[in-house]
């Protein structure tokens, strides 16, 4: 269970007369980021906070606030419509969210942003301690926008208190290897990514390392680069559409990718493939993904639509 908190709902609420300014990037370990056209200040966070209590510290929850509503001043089409939740389990990646319904399917709209410092390519203007985290100056914000199958959303008080995601995925795990201290687990996830995502874009393109349809949560998510309010109405249906293609399929799907890696020509990949109406293709055309190396040589990926 995650805690609401209604002054934040106030700030997220606001509008602002600063029209939006940013750019899409992945950055080389593929996490999904924006460029701000002006650099914000991320506050200091207490680290530590009892998992078992389900409740914000005040401290935690007015630095929030603070950092929020700059967030809100400069991208507020990102947050438009969004509500926030305090969950215990990860303080430093805050979670806000919207519930949409298609004829009798739930969908959760989540957006978490991920505020942890990464000095080599954030700028610490003060340093953290044991108990709290740098402060520091960026342009970047990393952000994890997905779209999640619910099967249940259970209220409290006319306010969701706990959502129910809708299992698609019987298990993901196949097995390990490696020995003593270097045992890993193998997963099919990465596989099933590829196996959604190539089944829906036209044959031949790359837009690593966007997966628009992955395997989370024992389900089929679908992730957005598109943040505003109109691009998540739209991505709604079209997650419904594929899941509903997707669920009739699913056992086999997941047999196969444990005894073969992804592959397009798999029987069964080839076999789906023929039957995904053209127009499910056409909409990624204008998609396309360039690489890059930042100030600091390292690899990264704007996002671009032409």
């Amino acid at each position: 269970m995650t805690q609401t908190d209604v002054e934040m709902d106030r700030i997220l609420a606001r509008t602002s007369q600063n029209p939006s300014s940013y750019t899409r990037h992945f950055n080389q370990s593929e996490e999904f980021f924006v460029r701000l056209s002006r650099p914000y200040t991320v506050p200091s966070f207490a680290i530590h906070h009892d998992i078992r209590n389900s409740s914000p510290s005040a401290a935690h929850a007015a630095t929030l606030r603070e950092l929020m509503t700059t967030l809100q001043e400069y991208v507020p089409e990102i947050f438009q419509g969004l509500r926030y939740r305090f969950d215990p389990g990860e303080i430093l990646r805050p979670l806000f969210y919207q519930v949409f319904r298609i004829e009798d399917q739930q969908y959760l709209y989540q957006l978490r942003l991920d505020l942890v410092c990464r000095p080599q390519v954030h700028t610490i203007l003060e340093q953290g301690t044991n108990d709290t985290t740098p402060v520091y100056r960026t342009r970047d914000l990393i952000v994890e926008p997905q779209i999640i199958p619910l099967r249940e959303v259970i209220q409290e008080d006319s306010r969701p208190r706990d959502f129910v995601v809708e299992q698609m995925i019987s298990d993901t795990w196949i097995g390990e290897t490696g020995r003593g201290y270097f045992v890993q687990g193998i997963w099919i996830d990465s596989d099933l990514n590829k196996f959604f995502t190539k089944l829906v874009i036209p044959p031949g393109k790359r837009i690593y390392p966007y997966y628009p349809f992955t395997s989370r949560y024992r389900s089929v998510c679908h992730s957005l680069i598109q943040l505003d309010l109109e691009s998540r109405k739209a991505a709604v249906p079209r997650l419904h559409r594929v899941t509903r293609f997707l669920r009739p399929h699913m056992t086999e799907i997941e047999q196969v990718l444990r005894e073969s890696e992804f592959r397009e020509d798999l029987e069964l990949f080839s076999s789906l493939r023929n039957q995904v109406p053209p127009e499910w293709l056409s909409i990624w055309d204008t998609l396309h993904v360039q690489v890059y190396l930042n100030e600091q040589e390292m690899k990264e990926f704007e996002v671009v639509q032409r």
